[in-house]
C-alpha cells in the first residue's frame, strides 16, 4: 500500500512526523480514515484516538485533542491541542483529573462556561482512560 508523509502538530512542537499508509480519526460530524492520494480536505477535529497505519501493518495510537486536519498535495497536517503516545498515559493521572473534572462540573453553574468546559474535560478525560485501558 502506499504511503504518504503527515506531520502531527502540537503548541508543544511536532509529536509525529513520518510516513504512513492511513490515518484513522473522527471529525465533528464522525470517523474518518484517510490514504495516499485522498482528495483534499480540511476539517475541525474532536477529540479522540488517533491511529497512524504504518507500513508494515503496525499501528501507532495516540489520545487527540480536537484542532484542524488537511490532507493536501498527497501530505496530511494535522494541529491539535494535544497528541499523546498510547503508551504514555497514565491510568491513574487520567482517573485523578476524571476525578476533579467531574467535581467541577458539579459546582458550576448551569449553562455557564465554567459548566461547557467540565462537560469537555470530563468527555476528554473519560475517552483518554478509554484508549489508556484498551
Amino acid at each position: 500500500m502506499a504511503t504518504f508523509p503527515i506531520e502531527v502538530m502540537t503548541p508543544e512542537g511536532a509529536a509525529f512526523k513520518g510516513e504512513v499508509e492511513m490515518i484513522s480519526t473522527r471529525t465533528a460530524i464522525g470517523s474518518l480514515g484517510i490514504k495516499a492520494n485522498h482528495q483534499p480536505i480540511m476539517t475541525m477535529l474532536e477529540h479522540s484516538e488517533l491511529r497512524l497505519h504504518m507500513e508494515g501493518g503496525e499501528v501507532e495510537r495516540y489520545a487527540q485533542g480536537e484542532g484542524y486536519l488537511q490532507m493536501s498535495d498527497n501530505e496530511a497536517l494535522l494541529l491539535v491541542e494535544e497528541a499523546i503516545p498510547a503508551t504514555e498515559l497514565d491510568v491513574d493521572d487520567l482517573r485523578a483529573k476524571l476525578g476533579e473534572a467531574e467535581s467541577r462540573l458539579e459546582g458550576a453553574e448551569a449553562e455557564s462556561a465554567a459548566e461547557e468546559r467540565a462537560k469537555k474535560d470530563v468527555a476528554r478525560y473519560t475517552l483518554y482512560l478509554a484508549i489508556a485501558e484498551s
